[in-house]
């Protein structure tokens, strides 16, 4: 083994066993006030080993590890460099959270413990779903993450989490059933061609023999796969668990749910549809992921107006950019791909801000409900900027990275179905002035007196301890918006020629 793949190799290892071995640790320990820190530094360590292994990538090319077990190219690249990243900084927001809520009674220290570990697990079981070169293993980790996810939503065991959690494990493991279906049907086809002893699972070997797959076969694999994956991913119809547990879910997670979960099963999706367009040879899975996409769009512009919790509203917002994002992988091309891979980017980083922000004005206002927060911009200035910056981010408006990606995506929707931009439109429009809407009556207006009694994040400080303390509540959320606000306005050349190898191997 020569140095470039030692270094590649053991970079893969820390991402992967960093937050397997936090995991194990924080399980016995994650109840000590120091486990919030070393949650910190597991993460710490696991988004360095990521950054650097995709610089790697990019330098050298794929990576193949251990007898091709592993496999990482420019896309799982970056979809793992901006998962661990966002892990980071949710384990940063998670330090002061957790500390307030459990201040307040909210969490048993064997919940604290459950908390930390399950979170590392999610972490490890992310980084593998995106390393593995063996579709089984891929479905094997996305369960894991489904599992320990569960643990989490209902970890304050109130009735609506515990409902909550029973209703994403049900719709979830239904869904991940269909992907084990799809799962076995890619192998069934693999084996007629390349036998049963030559890796049938393989990603790289079905990549190399894709126009050979039996097309008839791989139509209901696929069909099964984007129903399994979808559901992970919140597209309607499949989407019935995510409100809820975005709601009751501890904060953080939820940031972790929204901003990654949902992407890296976008991203088992896009390996499954780029065998699906060699074998088919047809846009047969495109049009499909389409037409669920129109179709999460305009359900969730529909019912974000009525939503009365401020993280709900945010979780029916992310059903409407899954939507977005299926679109734009659906119109394929490079272009199109090029527009999806920066919306995939951007919102992780803006959304998962958001709920580092709504985290901090649940706890401030001691409610979830809209109505109950009021007046941020008076009593909490430096929140309700982060929050306002973060709504005109996540809305789709300049000069935010959100802006370009669709604006490319709606320019290439319109000329090749103008009829679906129309509809993609409209419903761009309603979501637009509902979101502004409920935002600018949590940020206006007059404090309630309950609200700005109530305890939160540094609530024991006066004057300018106050003020720092509020600053460094919201730092992981700015820092969020100020990369989005980059990427929005030039792409550094480093970033563009990782994006063209990742549209590279999506299109072709």
């Amino acid at each position: 083994m020569n140095a470039t793949a030692s270094t590649a190799l053991f970079l893969l290892a820390c991402v992967l066993l960093a937050p397997l071995i936090a995991a194990v640790i924080l399980g016995f320990i994650g109840d000590r006030p120091g486990a919030r820190l070393f949650n910190v530094a597991a993460s710490t360590v696991t988004a360095g080993a990521a950054l650097l292994l995709a610089a790697h990538i990019i330098k050298h090319g794929p990576v193949l590890a251990l007898s091709e077990a592993f496999h990482l190219d420019a896309l799982s690249a970056l979809v793992l460099a901006i998962t661990t990243f966002v892990t980071l900084t949710t384990s940063l927001h998670s330090v002061d959270y957790m500390h307030t809520e459990c201040a307040r009674g909210r969490f048993s220290r064997a919940q604290q413990r459950i908390y930390h570990a399950m979170f590392q697990f999610i972490a490890f079981a992310l980084g593998l779903a995106l390393s593995a070169n063996n579709m089984g293993i891929l479905w094997v980790a996305m369960e894991g993450a489904t599992l320990a996810t569960v643990l989490i939503v209902s970890l304050d065991r109130s009735r609506p989490a515990l409902q909550a959690a029973w209703k994403f494990f049900v719709l979830c493991g239904v869904g991940i059933l269909q992907a084990l279906f799809g799962t076995v049907l890619l192998y069934m086809a693999a084996e007629r061609v390349i036998g049963a002893d030559e890796g049938a699972l393989l990603w790289t070997h079905l990549a190399a023999i894709r126009t050979r797959l039996d097309p008839q076969i791989i139509t209901l694999a696929f069909a099964l796969l984007f129903v399994g994956y979808g559901t992970k991913m919140g597209l309607v119809p499949f989407h019935g668990w995510l409100p809820d547990a975005h709601a009751e879910g501890p904060t953080p997670v939820t940031a972790v749910l929204s901003g990654l979960l949902l992407g890296v099963a976008l991203h088992a999706i896009l390996r499954c549809k780029i065998l699906a367009d060699g074998a088919l040879q047809t846009p047969v899975a495109g049009q499909l992921m389409i037409g669920f996409g129109l179709l999460s769009v305009l359900l969730a512009a529909l019912l974000l107006a009525r939503q009365q919790d401020l993280r709900k509203l945010l979780a029916w917002s992310s059903v409407e950019h899954m939507g977005i994002l299926a679109i734009a992988f659906g119109l394929g091309g490079a272009a199109a791909t090029l527009a999806g891979l920066m919306h995939l980017l951007g919102h992780a980083l803006v959304k998962s801000g958001l709920y580092f922000s709504a985290a901090q004005a649940v706890q401030w206002s001691g409610t979830g409900q809209i109505s109950g927060i009021r007046g941020l911009l008076g009593a909490r200035p430096t929140l309700a900027w982060s929050l306002l910056l973060g709504t005109i981010a996540i809305l789709g408006l300049p000069p935010f990275s959100l802006f370009p990606s669709e604006f490319m995506t709606i320019s290439i929707l319109l000329q090749r179905m103008p009829w679906a931009a129309a509809a993609l439109l409209v419903a761009l429009v309603i979501a637009f002035a509902s979101i502004t809407l409920q935002v600018r009556n949590m940020t206006l207006g007059e404090a309630q007196v309950e609200a700005a009694a109530s305890p939160g994040p540094g609530h024991h400080r006066v004057g300018p301890l106050k003020r720092i303390d509020a600053i460094v509540g919201a730092a992981p959320a700015l820092v969020h918006l100020a990369i989005a606000l980059l990427l929005g306005l030039a792409l550094p050349a480093w970033a563009e020629n990782w994006l063209r190898q990742a549209v590279a191997v999506v299109a072709g």
